[in-house]
């Protein structure tokens, strides 16, 4: 049986998505290994059934896998849903290293759209901001992405209050993600005040702590020892 999920704008841009969003990262990277293919697309499809229409990914999950996974997901529904998806962390000869400039702006929107298998991107999100780049130049490469139809609105993930400012300026941004809960309010004192200034939306992940305010301690006892969680707890 099919449930109401509310739906809210988000930024004042003109994008509608549902209140809750849907984060597919887990389901190919870091949270364990890989779940099954057709165990996964099948969940996407039941969640988008029960009105969770807004889908989050990124090019990093993998790297690479999660889009195809989300694009094989949306054959045929494709129109009922709020597609958002990342680049500017690049895997090159064994290296982690983040970019922004308009060539690999370019190369990666191509490239995700292909795996995506869509014409258009709704939400294209900047995973994180190339400091050696001005952001100005990364904004006006994705702003002429806006003007060729490959992308809908622009969004940032994890940027400074005064970045999303200067951002801003060279074409609106529709939202800001941030990791957003209880156990994670770093973002309420700059970044939420700019962004309710500027008409910019807030997408909130890992909202229950990356599941321990939802599983408790106990969520480590379930993790595999490959588990990202599990690992950068031992790490610190």
């Amino acid at each position: 049986m099919a449930c109401k999920v509310p739906r809210t704008k988000l930024g004042s841009q003109g994008l509608e998505v549902s209140k809750q969003g849907f984060g597919c990262m887990g389901m190919s990277a870091y949270y364990g290994p890989p779940k099954p293919e057709e165990e996964m697309i099948d969940l996407i499809r039941q969640v988008v059934a029960c009105g969770v229409t807004f889908l989050d990914t990124s090019d990093l999950y993998g790297p690479f896998t999660n889009e195809i996974l989300v694009g094989k997901a949306l054959k045929g529904i494709r129109h009922q849903v709020q597609l958002a998806t990342k680049f500017g962390i690049s895997f090159e000869d064994g290296k982690v290293t983040v970019r922004g400039d308009p060539a690999y702006v370019r190369a990666c929107c191509e490239a995700s759209l292909k795996r995506l298998d869509v014409d258009c991107i709704d939400l294209y999100y900047i995973h994180r901001v190339d400091t050696t780049v001005p952001i100005e130049v990364t904004i006006g490469e994705m702003k002429k992405l806006i003007e060729e139809g490959k992308i809908k609105y622009i969004g940032l993930s994890e940027a400074c209050a005064s970045t999303i400012r200067r951002a801003h300026a060279v074409h609106p941004v529709t939202a800001v993600e941030f990791e957003w809960s209880l156990w994670s309010r770093d973002l309420e004192k700059d970044i939420l005040p700019t962004c309710r200034e500027l008409g910019i939306g807030i997408v909130a992940y890992s909202p229950l702590g990356r599941g321990f305010l939802s599983a408790g301690a106990k969520l480590l006892e379930s993790l595999s020892e490959t588990d990202y969680r599990k690992v950068r707890l031992r790490i610190l």
